[in-house]
């Protein structure tokens, strides 16, 4: 039986996940993984600080600030100072960084309809359910990179 690890692995490359040419195929931006991650989060917590997104992604703030500085360029970013405390830069996703998240969703959407789409209503609920499981596990355990999640499936 091949391992867990192994698994994940084959998943990720099969999925796409690590396709350089993601950009062309899915929003025609030059928006990278972990950019498009970025957006996708900025979105989900509404007006999130920086330290907020950088630490939901388990980015560390140099890199993270490079990314958004990237992403404002881009004009699919904007950063405003908090009201509360100066200090702290809020994030929000601009009307064009909308519209990109938008054709990221319909890509990944497509992906996993195709991914599915050989798989019966019970595979499809198994799978979800598992994902909502592994999620949930992910995100009550101490372990924080991937190098630590692949030495422990082996």
């Amino acid at each position: 039986m091949e391992s867990i690890g192994e698994e994940l692995r084959i998943f990720v490359r099969r999925f796409g996940l690590l396709n350089a040419a993601c950009c062309d195929e899915c929003c025609g931006e030059q928006v990278s993984m972990a950019q498009s991650h970025i957006l996708f989060e900025i979105r989900r917590l509404g007006s999130p600080s920086m330290q907020r997104v950088a630490e939901e992604l388990g980015m560390d703030v140099t890199t993270f600030s490079r990314q958004v500085k990237s992403l404002e360029v881009k004009g699919l970013v904007a950063r405003r100072v908090s009201p509360d405390d100066r200090r702290v830069s809020l994030l929000g996703v601009t009307a064009a960084g909308d519209e990109v998240v938008a054709r990221i969703d319909s890509y990944m959407a497509d992906r996993v309809e195709w991914m599915f789409s050989s798989m019966t209503s019970f595979e499809r609920e198994t799978v979800v359910r598992s994902l909502g499981l592994l999620n949930e596990a992910l995100s009550k355990s101490d372990c924080c990179g991937a190098d630590k999640i692949i030495a422990y499936c082996k």
